[in-house]
């Protein structure tokens, strides 16, 4: 017999992330949430939760299921560096840590994020 998930396990897992209410450009991964105040070069608030304006889980692109990030934009650099990856937190613990797309940040500048699928969970008939 095949492997089975329904899609309301994926989404538990989708939403553990997308609870989160602020991402931050890191120029190195940080290993826990106090960690990212060191290497964080720029942040955005987000609106936590599925479908409430920054997040949306929906149909994987392959299977299963997908959680993407809106576009970001208006904020200012807080530092200079690279944006190597992407930490998303709640303020007080880290949910994901993901690669950032490597573009430099500058401190007082612009910068933004555009839309992307932070994380998608394969059906296991699909692995």
């Amino acid at each position: 017999m095949a492997a089975t998930m329904p899609d309301t396990t994926a989404d538990a897992l989708l939403d553990q992330i997308a609870l989160s209410t602020a991402v931050h450009a890191c120029t190195t991964s940080p290993t826990n949430h106090a960690g990212i105040a060191a290497v964080t070069v720029g942040n955005y608030t987000l609106t936590a939760g599925d479908g409430g304006g920054d997040w949306t889980i929906a149909n994987g692109d392959t299977s299963g299921r997908k959680l993407t990030l809106g576009a970001q934009s208006g904020n200012n650099g807080t530092g200079t560096g690279a944006a190597n990856f992407l930490a998303f937190t709640d303020g007080t613990t880290m949910h994901y840590v993901c690669d950032g797309d490597g573009d430099t940040v500058n401190s007082g500048s612009p910068w933004t994020i555009a839309a992307f699928d932070v994380a998608e969970v394969r059906d296991p008939s699909a692995i």
